[in-house]
């Protein structure tokens, strides 16, 4: 991993959490000829991610003041803010105190959270205006992997049945109107009938519920943006743990929202659908 000189216009600063997302936004990033700036956020990035930077730091959850400072060393004034951080991880007993909270995470949840929903829009929203604030610019967050988005239609070679296109049908409008309240982005449906809904635990988890309380399987997942989705962050991302996941707990079909969401290592994912005899579809 070579360093970064210091006021190098051609910086991306990339603040990254866990999965593969940030490893292939690092790749889009390089292909794309700038070097990366990177503030891992505390145990959730992948080592892998290391090796594909130019410089690395690892940065507190709840400390923005680090995150600006190592960013800004290396002139990285425009950034990406991508992958998972495990919501378990914020609501655990003490957690003020694990994480230590800076001013500025101080000022987001009794400043600009003031008198406002707390949901993850909301909170991300805050973190952008406040990095704004200290001269770090968010970004589109698919702008480096535009080819890993779904398109709309059949992915996969196998065709939803009429039974599971009546279970699209239905279940598309009700997933959109649960992502609106801020619960979840992916419900699943058998038969018209909505047998998981996502929350805080991720579509993983949910999946498994879906084999526990739909032993026959052949249920859809879907899985949506919200109406006024910011695509600077949080994007739904699936991938072949997905559809692996899906398999073994006898869904059938997976339907996604065709621009916004990411197929990680869409090719692969893909394959591996055709494989299982997972139907992939984007609306």
């Amino acid at each position: 991993m070579s360093s970064v000189a210091k006021n190098n216009d051609n910086i991306i600063g990339l603040i990254a959490g866990g999965g593969r997302l940030p490893l292939i936004i690092a790749q889009g990033v390089r292909a794309a000829g700038f070097k990366i700036a990177c503030a891992g956020l505390g145990d959730n990035p992948e080592p892998e991610l290391k090796t594909l930077v130019d410089s690395y730091s690892t940065v507190p959850l709840a400390r923005l003041g680090v995150w600006l400072k190592e960013l800004k060393k290396y002139n990285a004034t425009n950034a990406i803010m991508v992958g998972k951080v495990h919501k378990e991880k914020l609501f655990t007993p003490w957690r003020i105190l694990k994480y230590l909270p800076d001013w500025r995470a101080i000022r987001i949840y009794y400043w600009r959270l003031k008198k406002k929903n707390k949901t993850d829009q909301t909170i991300l929203q805050a973190i952008a205006d406040e990095l704004a604030s200290g001269g770090v610019i968010l970004q589109d967050s698919t702008k480096f992997c535009k080819e890993h988005l779904a398109i709309q239609g059949v992915m996969t070679k196998n065709q939803p049945t009429g039974e599971i296109q009546q279970d699209i049908d239905y279940g598309w409008p009700l997933a959109k109107s649960i992502a609106v309240t801020g619960i979840g982005q992916a419900i699943a449906v058998r038969e018209k009938t909505v047998i998981a809904v996502e929350a805080v635990e991720g579509t993983g988890r949910m999946i498994e519920r879906c084999g526990q309380f739909c032993k026959k399987g052949g249920w859809t997942l879907l899985k949506v943006c919200k109406t006024d989705h910011d695509m600077r962050f949080d994007v739904p991302c699936v991938g072949i743990d997905t559809i692996r996941s899906i398999s073994e707990n006898k869904g059938k079909c997976l339907v996604v929202e065709a621009g916004k969401t990411i197929i990680i290592d869409k090719p692969q994912t893909i394959a591996l659908a055709n494989e299982l005899g997972i139907i992939i579809v984007g609306l």
